[in-house]
């Protein structure tokens, strides 16, 4: 097994992306030791319940003090106050990174708390499942999927070679990108189909209760799935619009405006253009199979 390359990794926050690190961590030894820190006591006794780490802490600071990996894992509204608690605790020549899905709200929030030596590698590791908690956690969830990571240029390439390699190790395919290019791309590709989830099971709640009774008992594949991903955790994606408000509204008013051309193609029994648009959408699901993505 290859040496570790931390001796020590700070877990900020640990439900799934965070417990999932720590197993994938343990497999791979990248680590020596992992200090686990969260905000609430009953979630970190349950972390150390389950052996996620080396040590538990209470405060930040505690956690992230001579670590040479800090991995904020809380959601993204939290990063601001994590950053100005462990910045004096910081040791020189550590690095910061994290697991946001947005970047530019990362870059604006953790950094101006680092001190001087200390290198931020945002990071998105593009990878989930609707269940949250310090037992959701698992050590293949990065396997084969994309970390996308978004330093500044003017970040130590040190720093970024070593963040990319325990992505790499840890199973992910690495890609380096603009972080706001991240945030209009992820505001497609994720938090738009995230809010239409959202909204359509919102919209089924409101029916009345017979009608309610019989979309749950016939859910069908397409809201069952509508379910799965509006199953995610509440706090994590309040953060996340909130975050990305302008690419995510810059979207959605483009979804908008084709909802409502198909909305008068199906009032006009306009069936050419209503099929000529689920060919065009069914060659995009056709290329996420082939780049493995499904």
């Amino acid at each position: 097994m290859a040496d570790p390359l931390f001796q020590r990794i700070a877990l900020l926050g640990i439900g799934l992306i965070g417990s999932s690190l720590a197993h994938v961590i343990r497999r791979e030894n990248l680590a020596g030791h992992v200090a686990i820190y969260t905000r609430s006591a009953e979630t970190l006794a349950k972390a150390e319940q389950l052996g996620l780490g080396d040590s538990y802490h209470a405060r930040p600071a505690d956690a992230a003090a001579d670590a040479d990996l800090v991995i904020f894992c809380a959601p993204l509204g939290a990063n601001a106050s994590l950053a100005e608690a462990i910045g004096a605790s910081l040791k020189s020549g550590a690095c910061i990174t994290d697991v946001g899905s947005c970047k530019g709200s990362v870059i604006r929030d953790i950094g101006p708390h680092l001190p001087e030596g200390v290198s931020l590698v945002p990071a998105h590791p593009v990878a989930g499942t609707e269940h949250s908690g310090p037992e959701s956690g698992f050590a293949e969830l990065f396997d084969g999927r994309w970390c996308i990571l978004t330093p500044a240029p003017e970040t130590d390439e040190d720093a970024v070679s070593i963040v990319t390699e325990f992505w790499c190790r840890a199973g992910s395919d690495v890609e380096i990108m603009d972080a706001d290019h991240h945030d209009r791309v992820l505001a497609i590709t994720s938090h738009l189909p995230h809010l239409i989830a959202y909204t359509i099971v919102d919209t089924a709640s409101e029916l009345e209760r017979d009608l309610r009774k019989e979309v749950v008992k016939f859910s069908a594949g397409g809201f069952r799935d509508f379910t799965r991903i509006a199953a995610s955790d509440p706090t994590m994606w309040r953060d996340v619009f909130l975050n990305n408000r302008e690419a995510v509204l810059d979207i959605l008013g483009r979804f908008t405006e084709d909802l409502t051309a198909l909305q008068r193609a199906i009032r006009r029994g306009d069936g050419d253009a209503l099929h000529d648009a689920f060919t065009r959408t069914r060659k995009i699901r056709r290329g996420v199979i082939d780049a493995k993505q499904a």
